[in-house]
């Protein structure tokens, strides 16, 4: 990867996993099969992927994750993220072996998914470098990586660093709302009823307000999202596309946002640009990302409603 004596404006901290996503046009009845129609693998953990996704619009990125495996696999990812240009190193340790998710997507939508999460594994961020946090000017980090990412959002206040917290449906958990939301900026969650979190949009936004959030954005699957800040609510609804894959699709609508963030735009513009990068991804199969110049387009013809609390 490149040299960490260049400043990365956004900053991954979390898991580092391979995953193979497979298409399918829907998932089988127990003990039988489904024909594949597409495969992609690609680097996850959620905050690997906005690292990834936000390089393909030209702005420059950081990643600080697990330590894998010295197997095919963790080679692999370290190859991947230097190709891409995604600052930071990837520890090796001959003690942990690379892990694995599969993903399987089908045409509602849905994903059913199978990953590795190995309590030992994500110990190693615990001792990782956060020197890349110095001049950066967003880290992201996922809820679902536990309090291993409290030592990276504190280190990112002290250096006045902005925290986007991808919380998705842990505001139903009172102490992660009470450790977690207070040190971020920016928070998204979920209110989709697959994912156990069916309070009210409206409610969790204010929720995580009161908690001294700046932004809360709350993602409706299909139906949108709901974002707020102290001034405004922002209601905006999709563009009609067929969906081919789903996964990526909050990581891909946290990517847009930040970058709108990073752009100085409104809350409102920044939302459009999410909701319709987010939207574009679950067309395709894969995290390859639509042009920035396409995705404004589209985004001005979305229905959105901008009303004051």
């Amino acid at each position: 990867m490149k040299s960490q004596t260049q400043t990365a404006d956004v900053v991954g901290f979390g898991m580092l996993t391979s995953v193979a996503i497979l298409v399918v046009e829907q998932l089988p009845e127990h003990n039988t099969g489904a024909l594949i129609q597409e495969v992609s693998e690609f680097i996850f953990d959620d905050a690997a992927i906005v690292a990834c996704l936000l390089r393909q619009w030209d702005v420059q990125t950081g990643f600080i994750g697990t330590t894998v495996g010295n197997d095919p696999r963790g080679k692999s990812l370290a190859r991947e993220l230097k190709a891409l240009g995604v600052m930071g190193k990837v520890r090796f340790s001959k003690h942990i072996q690379t892990p694995y998710e599969v993903d399987i997507s089908d045409q509602t939508g849905a994903r059913t998914y199978f990953w590795q999460r190995q309590p030992h594994v994500l110990a190693t961020l615990d001792s990782a470098d956060l020197s890349l946090l110095t001049g950066a000017r967003m880290l992201y980090v996922d809820w679902y990586d536990g309090d291993h990412i409290l030592r990276a959002m504190d280190e990112a206040v002290i250096k006045g660093v902005p925290v986007f917290l991808n919380l998705e449906y842990g505001h139903v958990e009172l102490d992660k709302l009470a450790r977690y939301v207070p040190r971020a900026t920016i928070c998204q969650a979920v209110t989709d009823a697959a994912q156990r979190g069916e309070n009210e949009p409206l409610v969790v936004a204010r929720e995580l307000l009161e908690k001294g959030v700046k932004t809360a954005l709350i993602t409706l699957a299909g139906e949108g999202c709901l974002a707020a800040d102290e001034n405004q609510i922002v209601r905006a609804w999709p563009p009609q596309v067929k969906v081919v894959d789903g996964c990526g699709a909050g990581a891909t609508f946290s990517a847009g946002f930040i970058y709108g963030h990073l752009q100085g735009w409104d809350l409102e513009e920044s939302v459009r640009y999410a909701i319709v990068a987010a939207s574009l991804k679950v067309a395709c199969a894969g995290l390859q990302m639509a042009p920035v110049v396409e995705i404004q387009e589209l985004a001005k013809k979305i229905r959105v409603e901008v009303t004051a609390w």
